[in-house]
Parts: C-alpha cells; structure tokens; sequence
C-alpha cells in the first residue's frame, strides 16, 4: 500500500474530522484529530438540536454557577459507565435518551480540561462523532454576558 492510498483510508476512516498522520519506520498509524468547538459553533449546534452536550462538572458546580441551557449533567468521573449503560437506565438516571454511538456529542466543563477527558473517554468507546468546548462555562458566560449589553 503506498502512502497514498494510505492517506486516503484515513481520511476516509476520519470522515473529515481533521486528519493527522503519523508515520513510523515499519508502521503506520492514523488518528483523527477532533476538533474543539468554539462558542459560536456551540451556539449553533444546540440551535440545530443535532447534539447532545454533556457537561461533566460536578452537581455543585452545576448548583453554584449555572450550566449551558440543554446540557446533561454527567460527571467526569461517570462518563466512562454512563455511555456504556443500558437505554432504560441511562434514562432513568440522566432523565436523557442515550446517545448512540454514530450521535454528535460535545463535552463541556468549567474551563475545558475535563471536557477533553471525556472527549477522549468516548472516543475510544466508540463514539467517534464526540468534540469539546474547550471554552467551557468560564467561556460560555463571558460571552453570553457580553451579548445581552
């Protein structure tokens, strides 16, 4: 297989998603790198209602500082066995429908380091649309901030 055609199946594999490929002696090895979302595309997306945005803050945080209007709460910690649970009991729990694996997710948190966590969590569960808003809250509230004045 040339590189090339190498090339091709991984961006085939990546679905446009932004492409990085590595190249060793006697391997390849081909990531996609998923993209962070910025606020703007944010808003957009929860405007489309084609995401399911799930901020992985604790309750409290939620509770002290307010959350992103259509977001799960699901904390970093629970992520991992939250998106490998049964539909009935994600439901039950989340008070959410499960995504499935081929769904668009995005992560969010206070400023972006947790979110990238569950970013990564989910992906390597399969759930290959997943991103993140890097901005996180302390983002998200500036700017919203800003747009009422």
């Amino acid at each position: 297989m040339t590189p090339c055609s190498r090339l091709v199946q991984c961006q085939l594999w990546g679905r446009g998603s932004g492409l990085k490929a590595i190249w060793g002696s006697s391997q390849h090895y081909c990531s996609a790198l998923f993209k962070e979302v910025t606020y703007r595309e944010l808003k957009n997306l929860l405007r489309s209602k084609n995401i399911m945005l799930i901020d992985v803050r604790e309750s409290w945080e939620i509770l002290e500082h307010g959350k992103i209007p259509g977001s799960v709460n699901i904390p970093l910690d629970e992520v991992g066995e939250a998106l490998q649970m049964n539909p009935r009991d994600f439901k039950e729990k989340y008070q959410e429908v499960k995504p499935s694996k081929s769904d668009s997710l995005v992560f969010s948190c206070f400023s972006g380091v947790r979110s990238k966590k569950a970013m990564d969590t989910a992906i390597s569960l399969g759930f290959n649309s997943a991103q993140h808003y890097a901005g996180g809250w302390k983002e998200w509230v500036t700017y919203e901030m800003s747009e009422k004045k």
